[in-house]
């Protein structure tokens, strides 16, 4: 029992710092509390204290000093990259009412290849169609790496968007974002267009200092999506 709760603590407070920088509360360059702060806090261990603050620190979340104590490490962002979507926020964004229908959910062993460098563990897969003002905006399918973030397991994804999630509760240190052209085939159905039709895939993933976080594959279709990139000349 004692393993299994320090365990436990060792994950609670990994998440709770994580919100803390995820949420803003700790901003980069912000010294987080001492270890024996934690300590005293939580009632645990400074073992446990330390296995948590390293794993931050393997994530490139926080930076550990020699006598100086933790950091939050500064933010990096690469530009060439696209940003992270909200899908919610974006059809709130153009004044529409957001909705959401969860089609399928299921836990399977594996990530049926779409994370890259899986390994064995379990996998929350999950298919979304969001709706703006009532009308099919995008199918989802996606796959949520239970290993890295078992919190997710509980979380009731009718209510709220997978992608909206992960974002407000789950950082990230590296992205990967494919778009292509392609004709709908069997989600034609669910995104209400004919068989064929022209659509835009995009396919992300996300990890987490090598750690897969989640694989999502979500297809518009190309008569209501419009994608704008907006740059500014060099002066």
């Amino acid at each position: 029992m004692r393993n299994k709760r320090a365990t436990s603590l060792h994950g609670r407070i990994r998440s709770d710092v994580e919100k803390a920088i995820m949420t803003g509360q700790l901003r980069p360059g912000d010294r987080i509390p001492s270890e024996a702060d934690y300590m005293e806090r939580y009632g645990c261990s400074r073992m446990t204290v330390s296995k948590a603050l390293s794993s931050l620190s393997a994530a490139g979340l926080i930076e550990r000093r020699k006598r100086a104590g933790s950091f939050v490490a500064p933010q990096t962002i690469d530009m060439a990259a696209l940003a992270i979507p909200d899908i919610r926020a974006e059809i709130e964004g153009r004044g529409a009412r957001y909705g959401m229908d969860l089609l399928n959910r299921r836990i399977t062993p594996d990530g049926d290849g779409m994370i890259v460098g899986e390994t064995p563990g379990s996998f929350l897969r999950l298919t979304s169609r969001h709706l703006a003002d009532g009308r099919p905006f995008a199918i989802e399918h996606r796959i949520i790496n239970l290993t890295a973030v078992p919190e997710a397991r509980a979380v009731d994804f009718t209510s709220q968007p997978p992608g909206s999630w992960l974002l407000a509760n789950i950082p990230w240190t590296q992205a990967e974002n494919r778009i292509a052209a392609r004709l709908a085939g069997e989600d034609a159905d669910a995104l209400a267009c004919d068989v064929g039709a022209p659509c835009l895939c995009l396919d992300r993933r996300t990890w987490r200092a090598g750690e897969a976080i989640t694989s999502v594959r979500q297809i518009f279709s190309a008569a209501g999506f419009n994608l704008i990139a907006r740059f500014s000349a060099a002066s």
